[in-house]
C-alpha cells in the first residue's frame, strides 16, 4: 500500500485543525482585579464561560465603597452579564453591547478588558 505525500500531508492539517487552541483552553475560569482611590475603592470578579463555537459569556460582580469626606461607605455591588464572541483572527473576544475587547495572556494567568488587568485565580 502506497501513501503519497499529498496524503501525508492533508491527514497532518487535519489532524493540526483537531488540536485544541492553548488560548480558548485557557480562557474560562474566573479573574479578579482590585482598584482605589480618592473618591472609591472596588473590586471585581469576572468569570468567563464557553456557550457554543465562538460565543462566551462573562458574569461581572462588583462591590465597592464610596469615599466621601474621607469617610468610607457601605459595601455597594452590582452585576452585569457580557454578551461576547471571539474573534478567531484577533484572539480577543469582543464584548457585544459596548464592543469592550478582552485579550488573555495565559503565560500571565491574567486578562485584560481595555487598560485593566485582572488576575486569573481559577
Amino acid at each position: 500500500m502506497k501513501i503519497t505525500s499529498g496524503l501525508i500531508a492533508f491527514l497532518s492539517s487535519v489532524a493540526l485543525g483537531c488540536a485544541g487552541d492553548p488560548l480558548r483552553d485557557f480562557m474560562p475560569g474566573t479573574y479578579v482585579n482590585s482598584a482605589g482611590g480618592r473618591f472609591s475603592i472596588a473590586s471585581d470578579t469576572l468569570r468567563v464561560e464557553l456557550l457554543e463555537g465562538n460565543h462566551y459569556i462573562i458574569h461581572r460582580t462588583t462591590g465597592y465603597n464610596i469615599i466621601a469626606d474621607e469617610k468610607v461607605g457601605p459595601r455597594e455591588y452590582g452585576a452585569e452579564v457580557w454578551q461576547c464572541v471571539y474573534g478567531t483572527a484577533t484572539k480577543n473576544l469582543t464584548e457585544l453591547r459596548k464592543g469592550k475587547v478582552i485579550a488573555f495572556f495565559p503565560e500571565a494567568d491574567e486578562m485584560k478588558v481595555g487598560a485593566r488587568v485582572y488576575k486569573k485565580i481559577k
